[in-house]
């Protein structure tokens, strides 16, 4: 008979929620598993597992990383509600997005793809800082994100996800498998959230964030043979944002409300073949491939934009273990976008320069790598990647990596790396959203391939104290382009252009963190992030509009002894930054905005009550009470050159409550 020592509470999963069970004697030990923990690699990387998710309610991927130091999510815009994540201080186009290690969420699909994906979905998440290897392609250059979802190889069973907030929002989330025997499994995701009100907080008559309603679904399927295995599946997503002007304080009647609206139909379909040629020396041949088309009809007041985007993807990859010293990878790939970007030119009376865009979006590459790494017991793992590919765009080009890790001892490991990145820019497809802008929007022609070093050093230690681990890390980032399309609010403020660059644009960026258990069950997490990220304008070298210059955050997490409590709270300070250059309204010199803006803080707070087949977790965000001002300038006059709802630095909605439920049927 086996004792058990220690709680059970359950997650969504039928898992042992936070839990990591051994098995010794007869005596089951549970053991407090860590949210997010660091990857063995000589990679700096760390996954975020279900725990973490479960800190916070985390209804998409955009709000997964509320308790994460390192990755920043924020507005793009007020109007549209385009979000994106920040990673060393750059954009999340720089950051090569993937889901199960396939690429993903590119070009249009960019702008709203964090919530593409429900939280519920996620199994965990990984993230890896700089250059990254040269397996997954050439498109990283500040990092990646992959994202794992639920398998249907998992327990079989059924989970529901109920959530509501004061903000009018609903989810419903649904998950669930069948073993069709033991070798095969079947999954059903589903997902649906609809926001039922407008949202306009300093009562301007222009809503601060659309209203969205979106349904998702996904089917996969796995097959786990002893020498092939096949993951498969197909996905379903139908999104509707409706934002812009209500009929209060319309001053000009004789313009049509100005309305803004983006339709979305995402259709994806994906394989991975897995043929085990040699366990011992892990040998194995892997053809993975996936096929995306989306469809987007975009109107801003009088402005309409048109996207059909299509991709194919398709990957042969080969590894093994030479000797428990030696891996070495290679592979090749194919990659095609034919994205085709129509803008309407008849908007009259708009401030409309878009007649003369040239959508040359058809690029195929295809290209090969080669990948060897080194390992020295526990003490040293050094990895170089070679990629070589061509692009009937921009020719043949090369992309280096190189990691090193060296860990002397148990208290400290250091890491160094280094490599080059690429990417294709399709403006319109990736900026759409500044079309909300009442200024003029010029894209340059012959817009160049971006081009980007990346130089990262950290150092992670942990130091016994009192029994547990203090564990530090502290970590330096330098990333130096050679070509970028720069988004210039500055050089006119008639204008918004996104053009290549003429100069130098680089950032620096600078982290320190700290973990420890401070008393039994309560955990905190204290970081600071400074950035310096600079560009250049109009041949003028300026720190880069609407990035905050630095970022604290401080965590706490306590769960109770038997674990059927759960407090967690997240409190952040973003620091100000510089605003895009104003001008003069009048001739008193006046400025239409503040040159700069100022820090804000944000208080996250999380209560989850935990039960054996359920879970009922009820919260806050941004409790205190912050938001910007005003997200809209001249909200009054939607139709006039001075209408910008671009500008965003902070969040627009205040303070916001909810509560959900999570409930297996059966799982244990």
């Amino acid at each position: 008979m086996t004792a058990t020592v220690g709680s059970h509470a359950q997650n969504n999963d039928g898992d042992t929620l936070g839990m990591k069970e051994k098995q010794l004697e007869g005596v089951t030990v549970v053991k407090q598993r860590q949210g997010t923990t660091r990857i063995n690699s000589a990679m700096n990387a760390f996954q975020i597992n279900k725990s973490e998710l479960f800190k916070a309610a985390c209804c998409n991927l955009g709000e997964s990383f509320t308790t994460n130091p390192s990755v920043d999510v924020s507005y793009s815009d007020a109007a549209t509600g385009a979000r994106q994540i920040k990673l060393l201080g750059l954009a999340g186009t720089y950051v090569q997005m993937l889901t199960e290690t396939m690429p993903n969420f590119r070009n249009s699909a960019a702008p709203y793809s964090l919530s593409y994906v429900p939280g519920s979905w996620m199994k965990s998440i990984q993230v890896s800082k700089g250059a990254a290897s040269v397996k997954n392609g050439y498109e990283s250059i500040t990092g990646q994100i992959n994202v794992q979802y639920l398998q249907p190889e998992d327990e079989k069973g059924i989970t529901v996800n109920l959530y509501g907030s004061t903000m009018a929002r609903f989810e419903a989330n649904a998950d669930g498998n069948i073993h069709l025997n033991e070798r095969l499994s079947t999954e059903l995701l589903l997902h649906h959230e609809n926001e039922y009100r407008d949202h306009d907080g300093n009562d301007d008559g222009f809503a601060d964030m659309p209203k969205v309603r979106q349904w998702n679904m996904q089917n996969r399927w796995a097959y786990l043979g002893n020498t092939y295995i096949f993951h498969g599946g197909v996905a379903l997503l139908k999104e509707k944002r409706c934002g812009g002007q209500s009929e209060k304080h319309v001053h000009d009647t004789q313009q049509p409300l100005y309305r803004i609206g983006i339709e979305t139909d995402r259709y994806e379909l994906y394989m991975k073949h897995a043929f085990i040629l040699n366990k011992e020396h892990g040998t194995n041949i892997a053809l993975m491939a996936s096929g995306t088309l989306q469809e987007m009809s975009s109107v801003y007041g009088l402005k309409h934009l048109n996207i059909n985007d299509k991709n194919l993807y398709a990957s042969l990859m080969y590894e093994t273990n030479i000797t428990p010293q030696h891996n070495i990878s290679a592979g090749l790939s194919l990659n095609s976008d034919n994205i085709k970007e129509t803008p309407d030119t008849d908007a009259g009376t708009q401030n409309w320069t878009l007649a003369t865009y040239k959508n040359r979006n058809n690029e195929t590459t295809i290209g090969g790598y080669t990948q060897y790494t080194y390992t020295l017991g526990t003490k040293l793992t050094a990895m170089a990647g070679l990629r070589l590919d061509h692009s009937n765009r921009f020719g043949t080009f090369l992309t280096p990596r190189m990691h090193i890790k060296y860990a002397p001892n148990k208290v400290l490991s250091l890491r160094l790396s280094a490599g080059k990145g690429y990417r294709t820019v399709h403006a319109m497809s990736e900026y759409g959203y500044l079309l909300a802008s009442g200024r003029q929007l010029n894209v340059e022609q012959n817009l160049k391939q971006e081009e980007a070093w990346n130089y990262g050093l950290s150092a992670a230690l942990n130091i016994p104290i009192a029994e547990k681990l203090l564990k530090l890390n502290a970590e330096y980032y330098y990333t130096d382009f050679q070509n970028q399309a720069i988004v210039d609010y500055d050089s006119d403020f008639n204008k918004i252009t996104i053009g290549n660059l003429h100069g130098r644009s680089y950032s620096h960026t600078m982290q320190i963190d700290a973990t420890y258990e401070v008393l039994r069950g309560l955990t905190m997490t204290a970081a600071y992030r400074r950035n310096i990220v600079k560009a250049t304008y109009n041949g003028v070298r300026m720190d880069k509009p609407l990035t905050s210059r630095y970022k604290a955050l401080l965590t706490a997490s306590y769960k109770t002894p038997l674990g059927l409590w759960q407090f967690d709270a997240t409190l952040q300070l973003n620091g100000g930054g510089r605003m895009p250059t104003p001008y003069a309204t009048d001739n008193y010199g006046t400025l239409s905005w503040a040159r700069s803006f100022h820090s804000y803080e944000q208080l996250n707070v999380q209560i989850t009550r935990w039960f054996r087949h359920f879970s009922i977790y009820i919260g806050g965000e941004n409790l205190t009470n912050f938001r910007q001002k005003n997200p809209i300038l001249h909200a009054h006059h939607p139709y006039s050159a001075q209408f910008e709802p671009t500008m965003i630095w902070g969040p627009t909605l205040g303070a916001m409550g909810y509560v959900g439920i999570r409930i297996n049927i059966g799982r244990m």
